[in-house]
């Protein structure tokens, strides 16, 4: 066929659905490009053939999938036309008749395909292709997609579109058929509020998304449910006509949920229901077998053999009730309407039997043991019980729950085709992976159960067997007498088995670790990569190498030397590099290849020294420890691994590389380059970027003064000036050095400019790092085809225009600038600048055009490049194409969208993605045909993909993504940069090695290839539900994964990819990446692949994912129960007198009335080991991952620099995010952080910004957690508490710590005053940031925002936030805080209920603990209103004074702060100044003033109002005038509880922050500390650090008199605090009061 019959088709289709001319023209350019790079390595029928199976109907393809899921062949099947519907009916009811089996079907299929002619197929392929071109946001739902073309189809073929001779108007299709469902997409998120899109505010669980219209479309019954306006059925329509009525459908009335993605933690419950039984029911049948103790009668020692049996079977009975858990979660999630129902109601009554089956017999054998004549009957039930259960457990625990009742996965129904097609089509595995697969989680959990059994169980039957039955005796309280302090001892052995459990979770992911780490080292070793064999001989073999892994050298005849062909490569790649100023002159020279003359006077190559006599003494070759050095012995150890081979360049796939780009910067400009931000920067970004790289620097300025001296050399008339004297050179050079250009002409800043812009994150970087696969291109086509040099001999640009041809046919490059046409003036040139120096690069952008009469404006993709010339009028370059969309494309987070609008634009079989960030080398891309090898799509077979079904060819399950590694470049300074480089190695490289194999590797990561036609057809790249796909591109890899597409990970190439590495944005992208885990957690992917994979596969998917997160949580549970269990046991400890015990551990003789407690003491050391153990598994992969690529030395220095950089305090701190991220996205959902802003690594944040920006995730846990320790030390103290100490302040200081310059004296004055001000500020004006300001953002997580400010115009932005849902606010704000309170009242209860020395009984503590913790709200409420009073009337008066309101909440904040302390002093005084009492006492109370905020905040508040005008007016007392109108009433009761609420949190924090302050004093005494904290912090020397800020000589005597002034102020506020704690504990026997009150309390 040739190419204008082929335009013709598209014409032909255009005209008959009126698609778009641009793209019809676009997608016929898109389809050439196809077949071209098909035809390339095959026949061109041949290519037509495999487009065609792989888009409509090969074994792979979506559409035939989809055409068999919905049942379509029944609907279409001969002869049955008449009425479809019923027809329809009836077979869905079930009397399939043979013909109609699902093979002979197939059949049918394959030979309707056979049988096409090649033009048919090619007119379905460009109707398929039209559809989706224009199909915008629809893209994003494939089976709807599906469906339009099946429509369109049918239409096409029949009589009346045939006969049809009028065009139909251009843009018919988008009106009719896109336009209705992109405005249901739309309103779905957006409503809209005087003429502006408003989001609305539902959450996932009432917006139907994407996924859900998607899966409207699979069922046969939901194509069924699609009607017109006039209410008939689409499918009573004959399919001919069905697609002339898609203007008619009313979908809003057709589409509901599929899934309902409520926020709640049953999520983990549903999806990950066998890890939950694997250990809860194991750990069941471990300590019930190991606490007999618990169990047995009242009057013996040990309980009976039937009664031991029957209570650990009762295992079988835990994981039927977690499996019963799972059940009802799961109804709430799948919409009732559904065939789902039926099979979850039948799997819930067959688990209450089995619940039956297996607890029942316990309480038989209850009941009639110790009874006479009974024989053997109990001891057969139990012992029947007991294998019945491990029996449940075993099958609960393996057979993945939507395979119970119903198989989802495999079973043979059609009811169950599309799920099993959608969701569940996984890829197989082969042989020797499913092994692997198998052997590596048997050995996980064989080393963790009997591990576990060793040193947890069996450790802790010992106390169990104490602690069991003891009863605390006389110990009375005045209202509960015995009944809870007698109780003291189980209490603590409850929390203790709670705490075990916990532990118990956590040994799988230290196994989980350690057996990963061991296969991954294996696997590299078998692909060999190691660094154990020595470099020397990686680099002399590395010529042999290139000849035969790069070059496509099988087609060539041996005519020219292998050297010669690899002396090009090589050069090629040293020249770039030293393009670069990666590499100097002298170096050069060393490395490349020279003609040199030879004996007999021919010209010879020589070798570099490198390769001939490379000593291993790298220094000769290039700069150590430089960026070259690392590239090339990449580059040199990569190609010691197994290469896919290479096709020659002009057969080689042609891809696709696009970048989403938003609004990052383009290029730098000169002013960011050389000028500081702020103060607190210290230092400009240039001479930032020197000290990271001097070396580069160096090579710079060299090449720089070379190109000034020729230009200046060469003066006007011709004659070389000679320079006077050589010695103001010297003088001469200084400004190159510093800032590398001396005349300002734009040629020289420029160059400064580009050098910065290729060492920071800039898509300048981006576009020139991938630009090298056009190099890449025309090198290896050049080296491979000596005869196009020889045929161009003299003609060097034809030579160059053939080059460019070939680079042009086979790479395309398209950057998708969102904002393109909105752009400032700098933007813009930087953009153009772009296009000039790279003239084949593609930009896609949005242009917007206003509507017709005040209508939607109407949005276009338009696709520009270097080439498109310039329109005078407008002075914007003209179009090549300009497709037009349904609406405004951005309707999700953002990303997504931007690349689904570009995607109609990509070239080719393959699509790298790529994001703005990156980076590539040229002797990366060298390898890509390498790469796109591992596609497995080169030596395709010659057969029909349609000839006989059983073709193995086509039958393998295609890749759909190729993984590679990342290489973090950005900042890779000091600590901070090096941990997070190094969790990329572990997470990038380390585990998905082994990952991958094992099928499990699910995520792509940025440099990923993707196969473009999978994708496509499968719903685009990336999901784009807002806020529900956060990490839109995980998803991406889960669809692939669920619908038969495998996922590869190569080894042997790499991208650079940067990361802004200060403090703050490392935890900022933590906290991305935990809510983004938590909106995962909702999704419906996760609740496939939990409930259909194989079990092996759901625990490499488990661990491999969730599991890392949910592990984060766990540790910091083990924390905060462990703390309980600490304090517990010190109550114990402390009030109960332990036994003196021999070496044996039997009780001495003699000792009575005291309480065994030694094993329980012992217990506790091994709690510490494996708590710490946990901990100390996270440096494990680091440290292989560094023995295997750099050697053992490297690796050891590398393990102790982290740990002499306080790494494990960071470590600490950055897994207590993760979880409280996770945690607060599902509880209350809204990826809502506070940014901290970018900046440098080096720039000092304030303490007030640290403070309020980790109070709420981690300080104030830590300091709960350090009372309990500090209360636990007082009353256990073992030396092992030290790490805990350790742990638990880190959780407080580790943002301190790891802010640069923390320590220097005079800042952290000047930050006390900072933060003094900040306490007190916003209180008569609107400050930007406060204390007021933190207090309520906090809050409004709860309470959620008013709708409107009243009075004022609506600026309702997107971000806003909806009030959180009442079920999730009563547990985790109303239930969790009184249980705390509760078990810290119990401990304090339990303390106080001793006779003191005469024998008096207490008074009740409870009514004690009453009065203090109530004690201070009162005191504030009535401060409150008394101030309110006067206020609101000497307020209006004090008009003339603007600061009196400040005044009125200083004073009241005082007054408070007076109060609280006062209380506190009250309550030592009654402890008569005990301090572990009165600890303890302080942890009971501030759990009681918490749970009270807590209430008061979730229960009492309404909304807030988006403005602070209500606290002004509470300070000032006037509340007219504040725009308020009627709720000037109601709002001032409101104010008052958030008022009361406020006092007590204003203290608090004031408390804490000085306590933090004090504690982050000493440091300050060290001398030179400042120098130390930086080398730690950097890792540069003193000599090599940032130079101090440079003030005037004003400025150095202001700060001189604010920093003696407020060192005054904090050492006479700290001095003061001090006293209050320190005098009454030295004068305690001088202070006695009389006083009848306090004896009653």
């Amino acid at each position: 066929m040739s190419t204008e019959e082929i335009e013709d088709i598209f014409l032909d289709l255009a005209q008959k659905f009126g698609f778009q001319k641009d793209s019809m023209r676009n997608m016929f350019d898109f389809l050439m490009t196809l077949l071209d790079s098909r035809a390339s390595r095959m026949t061109p029928n041949q290519a037509l053939l495999t487009v065609h199976a792989d888009y409509i109907g090969g074994q792979h393809a979506n559409y035939r999938k989809w055409y068999f899921a919905a049942q379509l062949n029944l609907d279409d099947a001969v002869g049955q036309t008449q009425n479809p519907g019923l027809q329809r009916l009836r077979s869905v009811k079930g009397n399939p008749k043979g013909s109609k089996s699902l093979d002979s079907a197939l059949n049918r299929w394959r030979n309707a395909m056979n049988n096409m002619s090649q033009y048919d197929r090619l007119r379905q392929v460009a109707l398929y292709l039209l559809c989706w071109g224009e199909a915008g946001n629809v893209r994003f739902t494939p089976e709807c997609l599906c469906f339009i073309f099946k429509c369109a189809d049918d239409y096409y073929r029949s009589p009346e579109c045939q006969n049809r001779v009028d065009p139909v108007p251009e843009g018919l299709y988008l009106e009719t058929v896109i336009k209705p469902l992109y405005r249901f997409m739309r309103d779905q998120g957006y409503e809209v509020v005087d003429g502006k899109f408003v989001r609305r505010e539902k959450d996932h669980d009432q917006i139907i998304g994407y996924d859900d219209i998607n899966q409207l479309f699979w069922y046969p019954e939901g194509i069924a449910k699609i009607i017109l306006q006039d209410n008939t059925r689409l499918i009573d329509v004959p399919p001919a006509q069905r697609f002339t009525k898609f203007g008619r459908i009313a979908w809003n009335r057709v589409f509901f949920k599929t899934f309902f993605e409520k926020r709640s933690s049953a999520h983990l419950l549903v999806n990950f229901n066998r890890v939950w039984i694997i250990h809860i029911a194991v750990f069941w049948f471990y300590t019930a077998f190991n606490s007999p103790k618990v169990y047995a009668p009242r009057n013996k020692q040990f309980p009976s053999a039937p009664m031991t049996w029957s209570a650990t079977a009762l295992g079988g009975a835990v994981a039927t009730l977690i499996m019963i858990a799972a059940t009802i979660a799961e109804f709430s999630y799948i919409p009732t309407s559904w065939h789902n129902a039926g099979h979850l109601t039948a799997r819930l009554v067959f688990l209450l039997i089995l619940l039956a089956l297996t607890g029942g017999p316990t309480f038989y054998i209850a009941l009639v043991d110790d009874r006479p004549g009974q024989g053997n009957i109990p001891l057969i039930i139990g012992i029947a019980q007991f294998f019945l259960s491990v029996v449940v457990t075993v099958a609960f625990s393996i057979v993945p729950s939507g395979r119970l009742f119903g198989d989802r996965v495999a079973g043979k129904s059609r009811k169950y085709m599309a799920s099993q097609t959608f969701t569940a089509s996984y890829p197989d595995l082969t042989r020797s992976a499913r092994m692997a697969s198998l052997s590596l989680w048997l050995l996980i959990f064989g080393c963790k159960f009997t591990e576990s059994y060793f040193f947890l169980t069996s450790n802790f039957s010992s106390p169990v067997a104490v602690m069991a039955r003891t009863k605390v005796l006389n110990c009375s309280d005045k209202y509960f007498g015995a009944a809870l302090c007698s109780n003291q001892v189980p209490f603590a052995l409850a929390i203790m088995y709670v705490m075990d459990l916990i532990l118990f979770f956590l040994d799988t992911y230290l196994w989980y670790v350690i057996w990963i780490v061991v296969f991954s080292v294996a696997r590299s070793f078998h692909l060999g990569l190691s660094i154990w064999t020595p470099w020397k001989e990686v680099y002399t073999r590395m010529p042999k190498r290139i000849y035969a892994k790069l070059l496509a050298t099988s087609e060539m005849e041996v005519k020219y030397k292998p050297k010669v062909l690899v002396s090009q490569v090589w050069n090629a790649i040293i020249i770039s590099m030293y393009r670069e100023h990666l590499l100097s002159i002298h170096h050069v020279q060393r490395l490349l290849y020279h003609q040199v003359d030879g004996p007999d006077g021919r010209r010879t190559l020589r070798a570099p020294p490198f390769f001939t006599n490379n000593t291993g003494n790298e220094s000769d070759f290039f700069p150590v420890g430089g960026e070259a050095e690392r590239r090339i012995s990449f580059f040199a150890s990569s190609l010691t691994t197994a290469l896919p081979e290479a096709l020659p360049v002009d057969s080689m796939p042609t891809f696709t590389v696009l970048v989403p780009h938003y609004s990052e910067k383009i290029l730098l400009s000169l002013r960011e380059i050389i000028k500081e931000e702020d103060q607190n920067t210290r230092v400009t970004l240039l001479e930032y970027m020197k000290q990271l790289h001097p070396i580069e620097w160096d090579n710079f300025v060299k090449d720089t003064k070379i190109l000034a001296e020729e230009s200046e050399t060469m003066t006007f008339d011709g004659t070389q000036s000679v320079n006077e004297k050589a010695g103001t050179k010297r003088v001469d050079d200084l400004p190159f050095y510093c800032i590398g250009f001396k005349t300002a002409a734009p040629e020289y800043t420029l160059r400064t400019r580009i050098w910065a812009s290729l060492r920071a994150q800039t898509l300048y970087r981006t576009v020139s790092g991938m630009m090298n696969y056009s190099k890449a291109i025309k090198l290896l086509y050049r080296v491979e085809n000596p005869q196009i040099v020889q045929r161009f001999a003299g003609n060097t640009d034809r030579l160059e225009r053939e080059l460019e041809r070939m680079s042009r046919r086979k790479f395309k490059f398209a950057v998708s600038m969102q904002r393109y046409s909105k752009f400032n003036k700098e933007e813009v040139e930087n953009a153009e600048f772009l296009l000039r120096a790279y003239p084949d690069l593609q930009i896609a952008y949005l242009d917007e055009e206003p509507g017709v009469d005040g209508g939607d404006p109407r949005l276009f993709s338009v696709l520009i490049d270097g080439h498109s010339e310039i329109d005078e009028q407008t002075g914007k370059r003209k179009p090549k194409f300009r497709v037009e969309l349904p609406g405004n494309p951005i309707l999700g987070d953002g990303k997504s969208d931007n690349q689904n609008h570009a995607i109609i634009f990509y070239r080719g079989e393959f699509l790298q993605l790529i994001d703005a960030n990156q980076d590539n080398y040229l002797e990366e891309c060298i390898k890509i045909r390498n790469i796109l090898g591992e596609f497995e799509q080169y030596n395709v077979s010659s057969q029909s993909p349609y000839a006989q079904w059983g073709q193995k060819e086509f039958s393998k399950f295609p890749v759909a993504i190729v993984g590679t590694r990342e290489y973090i470049f950005s900042e890779n300074i000091g600590i901070l940069g090096d941990i997070a480089a190094g969790k990329e190695q572990t997470f990038g490289t380390l585990t998905p090695r082994v990952l991958a194999w094992i099928g499990g590797k699910l995520h792509y990561g940025h440099p990923d290839f993707l196969n473009a036609t999978f994708m496509t057809t499968r719903g685009g790249v990336s999901k784009a539900q807002k806020g529900l796909h956060l990490n839109e591109d995980i998803f991406a890899g889960m669809t692939a994964i669920s619908r038969g597409g495998r996922i590869k990970h190569s080894e042997y190439y790499q991208c650079g990819k940067g990361r802004d590495l200060g403090f703050g944005t490392i935890l900022n992208f933590q906290t991305k990446l935990g809510t983004g885990m938590g909106e995962q957690m909702l999704s419906r992917e996760y609740y496939y692949l939990g409930t259909q994979l194989p079990i092996d596969r759901f625990l490499t998917f488990y661990y491999g994912h969730p599991g890392f997160h949910i592990n984060n949580i766990l540790v910091i549970y083990s924390i905060q129960t462990f703390m309980v269990t600490l304090l517990y046991l010190g109550t114990l400890n402390k009030q109960l007198a332990i036994c003196k015990v021999d070496s044996q551990g039997n009780v001495l003789i003699g000792e009575t009335n005291c309480y065994n407690l030694i094993p329980v003491f012992d217990w506790i050391k091994h709690c510490i080991i494996s708590i710490f153990l946990v901990f100390f598994i996270a440096f494990l992969p680091l440290f292989m991952q560094e023995l295997l690529e750099r050697g053992t030395g490297k690796a050891l220095v590398r393990l102790g620099k982290h740990f002499l950089s306080l790494s494990p305090i960071f470590e600490v701190f950055s897994t207590q995010i993760y979880s409280q991220s996770i945690q607060s996205n599902l509880t209350f959902g809204g990826a809502r952080y506070i940014a901290t802003g970018r900046g440098f690594a080096t720039t000092r944040i304030s303490f007030s910004i640290l403070y309020s920006r980790f109070a709420g995730p981690s300080i104030y846990m830590g300091m709960r957690n350090l009372l309990l320790l500090l209360y636990a030390t007082m009353s256990i103290y073992t030396p092992f508490l030290i790490y805990f100490w350790v742990s638990v302040l880190s959780l407080c200081i580790a943002p301190f710590v790891f802010n640069p310059h923390q320590f220097s004296y005079s800042d952290f004055i000047i930050d006390y005053r900072e933060f003094l001000r900040w306490m007190s500020r916003g209180n008569s004006r609107a400050k930007a940031s406060s204390w007021y300001g933190y207090c309520r953002l906090s809050r409004t997580m709860i309470t959620g925002y008013k709708k409107k400010k009243l009075g004022h115009p609506s600026d309702k932005m997107s971000g806003d936030a909806p009030r959180a849902k009442w079920r999730s606010v009563i547990f985790s704000e109303v239930m969790l805080p009184l249980a705390g309170a509760t078990i810290f009242v119990v401990a304090y209860m339990f303390v106080k209920s001793f006779p003191d020395q005469n024998g008096n009984q207490p008074p009740s503590p409870l009514i004690r603990i009453g009065i203090i913790a109530v004690g201070p709200v009162v005191w504030n409420a009535t401060v409150l209103l008394t101030l309110f009073f006067i206020s609101l009337f000497i307020g209006p008066m004090m008009d003339g004074w603007a600061r009196f309101p400040s005044f009125m909440a200083s004073f009241a904040h005082l007054l408070g702060l007076i109060g609280l302390v006062a209380f506190f002093e009250f309550f030592w005084f009654l402890e008569l100044w005990d301090a572990s009492h009165a600890v303890l006492g302080v942890i009971a109370i501030i759990a009681i003033q918490r749970a009270i905020q807590k209430i008061l905040i979730s229960v009492f508040l309404s909304r807030e109002l988006k403005h602070e005008e209500t606290n002004r007016a509470w300070w000032s007392g006037k509340w007219y005038g504040r725009g308020l109108g009627s709720s000037a009433f109601s709002q001032p009761a409101r104010e008052f509880v958030v008022k009361i609420v406020e006092m007590s949190l204003w203290t608090s924090d004031f408390l804490l922050a000085h306590l933090l302050l004090v504690v982050m004093s000493p440091p300050m005494f060290i001398p030179f500390v400042d120098r130390l904290h930086s080398t730690m912090l950097f890792w540069l020397r003193p000599s090599k650090q940032i130079r101090p800020p440079l003030f005037s000589t004003k400025q150095k005597r202001q700060r001189r008199w604010i920093v003696l002034k407020y060192t005054l102020i904090y050492i006479i506020v700290v001095a003061f605090l001090a006293a209050l704690i320190v005098l009454p504990a030295l004068f305690r026997d001088r202070i006695t009061f009389n006083c009848t009150v306090c004896q009653s309390i």
